[in-house]
């Protein structure tokens, strides 16, 4: 290596050994810094979470007091303290604060406790004692009700005139306290201890739950150096506040003991907390040290993350060009032969769902403003507008919106859809309206046959572009669509009659079980005669008598259910119409025709229980061959009458 080339090196490792020399000085510098100001913030918030929880205990304590001077003066108010009544109204604060129940202890030492139950202090308590005390709260004692248990009362004297009666106790269950108090300092991650201070008892212990307990115990713990189990006690006796540190038997670190005065009848306490949950934020420590270590390696990834960066956005954006025309593909594949097979347009709104990221996906055809025919798909759970009368009232307003000229619909909440389409009411489910995108549907001559609309969006940057680029495959649709609805007509339709023909009368018939609710009635019709005139008048006469009989029927009949189902039969479906109503359309209807010139025998089986069709089908058409009969006897019979008459003349 020439001198050159070591005078090229020589300023640039100069340069990077004095600044890796700065940041581990600064380093060093700001750790230690930032371990001061740790260390203190940390301590101070120990003082605070102590401070707070004394707060909430002289809070509550003193709340019940005064529920309990409230009930003291109504309690005065009775002469009998059995009395239902009152204990009524005594029971009515056992769920107050932290009281399980609420007892009296009366002048002669006897307790009232639940309902009014009397029974004998046994020399636990001293009316004269307690009432000389005034409102106060007691050590800790066994529950004179329930052995097992410790409490202290809460207790307020009953005054009447000037004369203390009883003394109102409320019972608190001292292993109920941390429950009522909701403390959790330091995130539930510490345990606190109340301690009375003139006898050592511990009345709470958050940590073993045990409640026989001494401050004595802590005599037995490892102390870190500094500190002793006598600075506890003396600290605890004198009402000092301050801390000690000693070693967790069952974690392997320290435990930072916490103790202070609560106000409270001398109560101490303590509040435990693990020395990692004191210093929770030595990690911010770590992290700045790191930070500095890394500050070198962060300039020269940064070029090397920009232009990944760049990489990786161009070719995002190639991806979704590529998915946007592979999403128009599918849409239009899946559309291509939709007039057929109608599940692909659940399959093509599907398609559209997933790339717009909607929740229900709508799309109607319709013919001059009027709906022939609604799509949707929804999610499984979010049927939005899934009532009729909500989704013809959604397409209506965009009906009108894109009728004024708009071509797009885009809202992404519910001020601005109920802005934008002030027609739209909501349903009693819905409270307000999802997001909306919409675009209209034009068929080859420029008018609106369909309207798309995506309902409920995930993402707001979705645009109704998205819609307009899949447009041009549901026009094709709308137009395959009538085409084959027009071509099946015809192949539906006679097209002589007008009249449904067999091939429809083959299909409809294994449906019509399903439509009748109370009967069917089936009616079927024979045009006599029709042979001897298409051979004496012509066809034409003969069809202009078919065409005759079938707008009559539909006249009588309606167009539903009337079929032509062979040269001059005709089939009628009658469903859940009365029987009588059923005869005499069918009277009148060869009524009508015989005064135009025209015979038919109708035949008409009416059935209320449920037979199989066929057997209808069949009675129907034997009291039709049977009227048939009947009318070419009775002109046999006049032909023979006019022989007859031409004879004797």
């Amino acid at each position: 290596m020439n001198r050159k080339t070591k005078s090229h090196w020589r300023s640039p490792m100069a340069a990077t050994v004095l600044l890796i020399f700065l940041i581990a000085l600064i380093s060093v510098l700001s750790t230690s810094r930032i371990n001061s100001m740790e260390e203190a913030r940390s301590f101070t918030r120990l003082g605070q979470e102590v401070d707070s929880l004394i707060g909430d205990i002289q809070a509550e304590m003193y709340n019940d007091r005064e529920e309990l001077e409230v009930l003291a003066e109504v309690i005065s108010g009775y002469e009998d303290m059995t009395s239902p009544e009152l204990w009524e109204v005594i029971e009515s604060y056992d769920t107050i604060g932290a009281f399980s129940r609420v007892d009296l202890l009366l002048p002669d030492d006897t307790v009232l406790t639940e309902g009014g139950q009397e029974i004998s202090s046994g020399g636990k308590l001293s009316f004269e004692e307690e009432a000389s005390l005034g409102a106060h709260i007691s050590g800790r004692e066994t529950d004179m009700v329930s052995e097992e248990k410790y409490i202290v009362r809460n207790c307020v004297p009953v005054v009447r005139g000037e004369e203390t009666v009883a003394m109102l106790c409320g019972i608190v269950e001292l292993d109920n306290l941390p429950v009522y108090l909701r403390a959790a300092p330091y995130g539930g991650a510490a345990a606190f201890y109340i301690i009375d201070a003139s006898t050592g008892d511990i009345l709470t212990d958050t940590w073993s739950g045990q409640l026989n307990g001494n401050i004595s115990q802590f005599d037995e713990r490892e102390f870190a150096p500094g500190y002793d189990h006598n600075q506890l006690r003396e600290g605890i006796i004198r009402g000092d506040s301050g801390y000690v540190v000693f070693m967790s038997e069952m974690f392997d670190e320290h435990l930072y003991l916490y103790y202070e005065p609560v106000g409270i009848n001398g109560w101490r306490l303590l509040l435990s907390v693990p020395e990692s949950a004191v210093f929770e934020n030595v990690d911010s420590i770590r992290y700045i040290l790191n930070l500095f270590l890394v500050f070198q390696a962060v300039c020269f990834v940064v070029y090397f993350f920009w232009m990944l960066y760049y990489v990786r956005r161009e070719t995002r954006a190639k991806q979704r060009q590529l998915d946007m025309i592979q999403y128009i593909y599918d849409v239009e594949k899946l559309l291509f032969n939709a007039h057929e097979s109608r599940e692909n347009i659940a399959g093509a709104l599907e398609k559209i769902a997933q790339i717009t990221m909607a929740q229900c996906v709508f799309f109607w055809i319709c013919d001059d403003s009027v709906v022939k025919e609604c799509f949707r798909w929804c999610t499984k759970n979010h049927e939005l507008f899934q009532d009729s009368e909500s989704g013809l009232q959604l397409f209506e307003e965009l009906l009108r919106h894109f009728s004024s000229g708009e071509n797009e619909f885009a809202a992404y909440d519910a001020s601005e859809v109920e802005r934008e389409l002030p027609g739209l009411v909501p349903s009693d489910e819905a409270v307000s309206f999802p997001e909306l995108i919409a675009v209209p549907v034009s068929d080859m001559s420029g008018n609106i046959c369909g309207v798309l609309a995506c309902v409920g969006l995930q993402d707001r940057d979705v645009t109704p572009d998205l819609l307009s680029n899949v447009s041009f495959s549901f026009r094709m649709f709308c137009h395959n669509l009538k085409v084959y609805d027009t071509i099946r007509e015809q192949g539906e339709r006679d097209i002589l009659s007008g009249l449904y023909n067999r091939n429809r009368y083959e299909m409809d018939l294994p449906l019509y079980h399903e439509r009748v609710q109370t009967s069917l009635a089936c009616v079927y019709i024979d045009v006599n005669g029709l042979h001897e005139r298409n051979n004496t008048e012509g066809h034409e006469a003969g069809d202009r008598t078919l065409r005759c009989v079938a707008d009559h029927i539909r006249q009588m009949f309606g167009d539903e259910c009337c079929y032509r189902i062979g040269g001059d039969e005709f089939l009628v479906f009658e469903v859940d119409q009365d029987r009588e109503s059923v005869f005499e359309k069918g009277r009148q209807l060869e009524d009508i025709l015989e005064k135009k010139g025209i015979h038919i025998s109708v035949g008409t089986q009416w059935e209320e229980r449920e037979v199989p069709i066929d057997e209808l089908i069949k009675a129907a058409e034997k009291k039709m061959y049977e009227a048939k009969r009947r009318f070419y006897q009775q002109k046999a019979n006049e032909r023979s009458k006019r022989g007859r008459s031409n004879f004797n003349l």
